[in-house]
């Protein structure tokens, strides 16, 4: 009986051992995303973007956005090229997301899942909101790149439901993210290079690449020509707004 109880107390420690050490893991890991974050972009900005899809057979169509994002859940977006797009600009407010055409003059309600300029990259990648609004880290581990985090969606409205990270630990900033389903089916890869600093304490990678194995032989490349912070009023973030975003572009 003695010997019993003797084991029941050193299972018991182990498992609280385990246990302390898993929520020390996932706090380290959620304040290393929420740095992560701040790197990427800061509480309020604007950004000045080039987006390129590139077909199996080399065609190639660009777009370039002009983009205001506050906080963690209001972004809002404009073309200012091709010529054809200009004026059309979406909303993003939490999970909520609207598109509005100029000829058609009113928002219409679209989804993450969805694209606004038909390529690999979605509304979730063209409007990303912090990783940390949308994610909580599972799993931390060592890595040679610097550590992988293993996020898992916080809820199911999300584009993807699981991210593994690769972080680079000098700027703190993603190298690439796998993008997977809730069934754990690979969605795309998403990879990021050309570290630059645009002053102010913003150092991020310009360059993300993606490709995936649903569109076999397309890709598509996002590039960052200038982000900056910026005080933005909440009336930018608004649907009666989306007309005269492209005005706000200094």
């Amino acid at each position: 009986m003695y010997k019993f109880i003797i084991l029941l107390l050193v299972m018991f420690l182990n498992f609280s051992l385990l246990f302390s050490q898993e929520i020390n893991v996932n706090k380290d890991g959620n304040t290393l995303l929420k740095e992560i974050d701040r790197n990427l972009s800061p509480e309020s900005f604007e950004s000045l973007r080039k987006i390129i899809n590139i077909e199996p057979n080399g065609r190639k169509k660009e777009f370039v956005l002009f983009a205001l994002k506050k906080g963690n859940e209001k972004m809002v977006t404009t073309f200012l090229a091709p010529k054809s797009e200009i004026g059309r600009s979406t909303l993003r407010l939490g999970d909520n997301m609207w598109l509005f055409i100029p000829n058609i003059g009113k928002p219409m309600r679209i989804t993450s899942l969805q694209s606004v300029i038909g390529g690999i990259f979605n509304n979730s990648d063209i409007m990303q909101l912090d990783y940390s609004a949308e994610y909580d880290v599972i799993e931390m581990v060592k890595d040679p790149v610097g550590k992988k985090l293993i996020l898992k969606a916080k809820t199911r409205s999300v584009a993807y439901d699981k991210l593994t990270m690769w972080v680079e630990m000098k700027d703190k900033t993603p190298a690439k993210i796998e993008c997977y389903t809730a069934s754990g089916m690979l969605i795309k890869t998403l990879r990021f290079s050309k570290v630059k600093d645009f002053g102010n304490g913003i150092i991020r990678p310009t360059l993300l690449e993606t490709d995936s194995p649903l569109h076999k032989g397309y890709k598509a490349v996002m590039i960052y020509a200038n982000i900056a912070s910026r005080k933005i009023d909440d009336e930018v973030f608004t649907l009666n707004y989306m007309s005269k975003i492209k005005d706000l572009r200094k």
